[in-house]
């Protein structure tokens, strides 16, 4: 597109050409401050027409802005029925492990009143506590403060069960602790020659009270402790002969005594069921066996009590208490 400009019949015409392009930026380049300028009258006078209540247009603003409101409500309103489903899936989620939770407590051994320490604190602003009762009906949304009331509780409801849950763990790791420090594993496989009690003593032949179990086996033969401690003493004894005493803690020993071989020193960690000595007949002993015995707080119990196993017949060690001499001390 070319268009001529001519100013005096003595001058030559000017020719302007214009490609698609360039008539195009132009036309851009008019529109668009006509249409910023008359957004921005149309602005003002909407903006003055509403401050002003203008009879016609006020109106018109006003139900725009109703109509405009009804929108974002209805949007809201769909958007926190949903949170409020998925709120109360959460919801279900957390009462059900508050009940297991209860559950393994009980289980571990913590007393309720140990639970009811744990509860979610009471709000300072309403003096109100206890176990979050809103927490087992339906969820009730009606605004977003209730929403958020909701997510509150239900953050103080699984706080209390993640502390719950590390309490139940703690108290099972004590358990665990304490059993792998009992003398529960028999220390030699095999049945028990004499048990626990009075008895004729093989030497004099006078009745004598037998301190422990007696485990007749070949010399040799592998003896593991009945549970995990340190070696009190590894050392020779005049009526005990060989003898290893195992200290567990809370008061509790062991002794393994009349061995022909100790395989452990003073001051060595031992774990149920190491290997600490071989059986044999030192000290005041008639045949090879392994003497066992239990202390606590240094006085002599039954070792049938705290051994849960069971010997070669079937015949659970807890129940031998008495037996028929046997010549071995």
């Amino acid at each position: 597109m070319q268009i001529l400009i001519t100013t005096s019949v003595h001058k030559p015409a000017r020719v302007l050409s214009f490609t698609p392009w360039s008539l195009a930026l132009a036309v851009l380049a008019l529109i668009i401050p006509l249409m910023i300028a008359s957004l921005l009258v149309y602005h003002a006078i909407v903006l003055k027409a509403a401050h002003e209540k203008w009879p016609i247009v006020s109106d018109v603003v006003r139900f725009v802005e109703r109509q405009d409101m009804a929108q974002r409500d209805q949007y809201l309103r769909a958007n926190l029925d949903a949170m409020a489903v998925k709120v109360g899936e959460m919801q279900a989620r957390l009462v059900r492990m508050e009940a297991v939770s209860e559950r393994l407590a009980g289980m571990a051994g913590i007393k309720p009143e140990e639970l009811r320490k744990i509860e979610p604190a009471a709000n300072p602003a309403s003096g109100a506590g206890g176990p979050l009762p809103a927490l087992r009906q339906a969820p009730q949304v009606d605004s977003m403060a209730d929403l958020d009331q909701l997510v509150a509780q239900m953050e103080a409801l699984g706080d209390r069960n993640a502390d719950v849950f590390t309490l139940i763990e703690s108290r099972l790791f004590e358990k665990r602790l304490a059993a792998l420090t009992i003398p529960s594993s028999p220390p030699v496989a095999g049945p028990v020659g004499s048990g626990f009690g009075f008895r004729s003593d093989p030497f004099t032949g006078r009745p004598a009270l037998h301190t422990g179990l007696d485990f007749p086996a070949d010399t040799g033969t592998p003896i593991m402790a009945a549970a995990g401690g340190v070696v009190l003493s590894a050392s020779s004894h005049p009526q005990y002969g060989q003898l290893v005493e195992l200290d567990h803690g809370n008061g509790v020993v062991t002794r393994y005594a009349h061995t022909s071989k100790m395989l452990v020193k003073q001051g060595d960690l031992i774990r149920r069921g190491q290997t600490i000595a071989e059986v044999g007949n030192t000290g005041r002993s008639t045949g090879p066996h392994l003497h066992f015995e239990v202390l606590v707080e240094g006085v002599q119990q039954n070792p049938a009590k705290f051994l849960a196993s069971k010997d070669s017949t079937g015949m659970p060690v807890a129940q031998l208490t008495e037996f028929a001499p046997r010549p071995w001390r």
